[in-house]
């Protein structure tokens, strides 16, 4: 498949070349400069790579390109999240009635774990944020089972995946997920490969938090070391909730600092899981922009300087 030639290809060069921004590259535009060093991963939609318009290119540190699935270059739709954007990211359900692998989702995957993401082996703490617009009014008809009422229970935003992964569980995502019975803004972590996850919910209505066909800037941050997590809107804070009780990362004993586990991410989801595109799950009838995958969990202060920052390029 044309991401794995990708993935491989990258994998070389970055082995070869070492890291694609170099020492002297302001790098980009859109990212804070205070971030720019922990930057792994960034998309912003207006970088098809040139020998396939249906790959996105990365303009952070790995190198990691991701396929925009199904849709390819139509993915890329005119739309500005924020001053400066050109283009945005779609996905979406393409036919919610009968069983099938069309749904618009974007993403990387490999078997073998993605070399260029080693950035988050074993990482003290990990970052997800970008823009998102969201078109539907709740979690999509499920295709995956024979009940024709039944829907999936959760929207997918975006997430980096574990070790071990099938294509859906992930180190750290952002998505909307059914928790006890009421949809919610979640950021969802796992530090092990093979283990629990845990789940820090925003308090208020999700569809107040990401009103329909309005762009919004999300971030989750995600503190493998501390156990702790953090969902911000607009660069200030979301109040929230842990879902899991006790001690679901395994970190309240001795053996710090705690880390993920030492395995290469399986790859990156963005609007659905399975980037193999093998199951459709949780597909996101959504636009996304500038999606930024970091391996530090920020403070408060970067994620608002972060926002204040896109917001006043033009």
């Amino acid at each position: 498949m044309r991401r794995a030639l990708g993935v491989a290809v990258a994998a070389a060069l970055v082995a070869t070349l070492g890291t694609p921004v170099n020492a002297g590259d302001p790098g980009p535009r859109d990212v804070h400069p205070s971030l720019r060093s922990d930057l792994i991963a960034f998309y912003d939609f207006d970088h098809p790579m040139p020998d396939d318009p249906a790959l996105e290119r990365d303009l952070g540190r790995s190198g990691t390109e991701i396929e925009l699935i199904n849709g390819g270059a139509a993915q890329r739709v005119p739309d500005s999240a924020y001053p400066g954007s050109r283009r945005a990211l779609q996905t979406k359900q393409v036919t919610p009635d009968a069983a099938g692998n069309d749904d618009w989702k974007a993403g990387v995957y490999s078997p073998t774990g993605v070399r260029t993401l080693r950035a988050f082996n074993a990482v003290g703490g990990t970052t997800v944020m970008g823009w998102f617009k969201r078109s539907m009014d709740g979690p999509a008809p499920n295709t995956v089972t024979p009940a024709p009422d039944d829907r999936f229970n959760a929207i997918g935003l975006a997430g980096v995946l574990t070790g071990d992964s099938d294509g859906h569980a992930v180190r750290a995502l952002l998505e909307l997920i059914d928790v006890q019975g009421t949809l919610r803004l979640v950021a969802l972590g796992r530090r092990l490969d093979g283990g629990a996850s845990q789940t820090f919910a925003a308090s208020a209505d999700w569809k107040t938090l990401l009103p329909k066909d309005q762009w919004v800037h999300i971030a989750a941050t995600f503190d493998f070391n501390a156990g702790t997590m953090a969902l911000y809107r607009n660069g200030v804070p979301v109040e929230g909730f842990y879902t899991v009780t006790g001690d679901p990362w395994q970190v309240g004993g001795p053996g710090g600092p705690f880390v993920t586990t030492a395995t290469d991410p399986r790859g990156i989801k963005i609007g659905g899981s399975f980037p193999q595109n093998t199951v459709e799950r949780n597909p996101c009838d959504c636009r996304m922009d500038a999606l930024m995958f970091l391996d530090r969990s920020l403070s408060a202060r970067d994620v608002a300087n972060q926002y204040r920052y896109m917001r006043s390029r033009g």
